[in-house]
């Protein structure tokens, strides 16, 4: 099963040396390369994705614009041709690295396109905590997704082509609105040790309210 990682950046010129070296060390078995998909970040996220780019499995993507998380790992997904899976995960290190191999066993089993690393553990401020809950409850009542769905996810060729084919403000509606079999497995998250999340509030209460109004109009 040949593997590409595809990860969105913004504000990570801390984190990306670490997640490759933990990436590398998670997957030494496997056949991998990871795209560092740098959101127009405004530090020196696309110098260090360059320089680690000398590693024939990094492999940069630059955007000349800040199009937020979701169209980032579309644009990463789209760009990432000639996989057999996919696996998106945060570059902020919360989604620890090490859980990829579990996602990736379970998609080997076959009997579903996507597999989500369900969300464990106290990473989230108590406020981000009750909207994301409440966000993710409201698009698995649309959707029949897991209720702890998130963008840290695998995905095979049906699921992917779902994304692009769809275009959702979020890749996780897309997955459900294309009434895809999933799974998910319990991955503990770790709280963020460097710098802080691109998103705010405000960003998010839009992000929820798209991605809410398309999963309604999809039914």
């Amino acid at each position: 099963m040949r593997v590409a990682v595809v990860v969105p950046v913004y504000g990570n010129e801390a984190t990306l040396e670490p997640l490759t070296a933990r990436l590398a060390a998670a997957l030494a078995d496997r056949d991998w390369s990871v795209r560092l998909v740098v959101d127009a970040s405004p530090d020196g996220s696309a110098a260090v994705a360059a320089r680690l780019a000398a590693d024939m499995r990094v492999e940069p993507q630059v955007l000349p614009v800040n199009v937020g998380q979701h169209r980032a790992l579309a644009a990463g997904l789209a760009a990432a041709d000639g996989f057999d899976a996919w696996v998106c995960l945060d570059a902020d290190l919360q989604d620890p690295p090490e859980a990829v191999p579990l996602l990736l066993d379970r998609l080997a089993a076959g009997d579903v396109a996507a597999v989500f690393a369900g969300r464990r553990g106290s990473y989230e401020g108590p406020v981000r905590l009750l909207t994301g809950r409440l966000h993710r409850a409201l698009v698995a009542r649309l959707t029949g997704l897991p209720p702890d769905a998130g963008a840290f996810l695998a995905l095979d060729a049906r699921a992917r082509d779902a994304v692009l084919r769809l275009q959702a403000p979020s890749l996780v509606a897309a997955i459900g609105a294309a009434r895809l079999p999933v799974a998910s497995v319990p991955v503990e998250r770790a709280p963020r040790e460097v710098g802080r999340s691109a998103w705010t509030a405000r960003a998010r209460l839009r992000q929820s309210v798209r991605t809410l109004g398309w999963t309604l109009r999809q039914r």
